[in-house]
């Protein structure tokens, strides 16, 4: 059976579990499986250049230990660490979330926007949407002011997700908003039924990316 492992690169395993429960959908029977993993050498969330750089080396031994059993990649952190680094350990495909999220969005409206965790974060993301030549598609980019393990507080956070989205809908001119950390797959949903326009979940743009690499061949 075909495998897709998508990899946390943080050590909090709730966020592992929340990227595994947005999963569900793609896991149909006879199609390939797909695998949530902790990198247990992560920090408990990365927030910073510093735990960006800090996971590559860990993240990209995974995978080149993990390439004989599994079909594709997933690096389910909004930074994308290791990305290109982990497509030259492995001739499998290797997706970041962040370049499929935000690739996705483009085909959901004209200008994305994207819902940070915290103010820190942004410049990591801009230095992303530069790379992938998509400045013209961008309408802003808004913090919640919370950080990774902070998350799993439901209520606060969809709170202040749904605050930030209106600023980025209506005073940004957002069409389309992309989740800009893996640990806000659960509230994507209900966000979208909040704001009435298109949510993007990185993880789940990326995994359906693998999947289409994976079926066609």
């Amino acid at each position: 059976m075909s495998r897709i492992l998508v990899i946390n690169p943080n050590s909090t395993e709730a966020v592992t579990e929340g990227i595994s429960s947005a999963m569900e959908k793609f896991r149909v029977p006879g199609g390939p499986e797909i695998e949530c993993v902790t990198l247990k050498e992560g920090p408990p969330g990365i927030e910073s250049q510093r735990h960006v750089d800090g996971v590559v080396a860990p993240l990209c031994s995974m995978i080149e230990h993990r390439q004989s059993d599994c079909d594709a990649f997933v690096i389910a952190c909004f930074s994308d660490p290791g990305l290109h680094s982990a497509r030259e350990t492995t001739s499998k495909p290797v997706f970041g979330i962040s370049e499929s999220g935000l690739l996705t969005a483009c085909t959901r409206g004209e200008q994305f926007g994207i819902v940070a965790i915290l103010e820190k974060s942004i410049p990591r993301h801009l230095r992303i949407i530069r790379q992938l030549g998509l400045k013209e598609r961008f309408a802003g980019d808004r913090a919640l002011g919370l950080g990774v393990v902070e998350l799993a507080d439901r209520d606060r956070v969809l709170s202040r997700m749904i605050e930030v989205g209106i600023e980025l809908r209506d005073q940004d001119g957002a069409h389309v908003l992309v989740l800009g950390c893996a640990g806000m797959a659960y509230l994507r949903a209900p966000l979208q039924d909040a704001l009435g326009i298109p949510v993007i979940d990185p993880p789940q743009a990326a995994v359906a990316m693998a999947l289409g690499q994976i079926l066609e061949t």
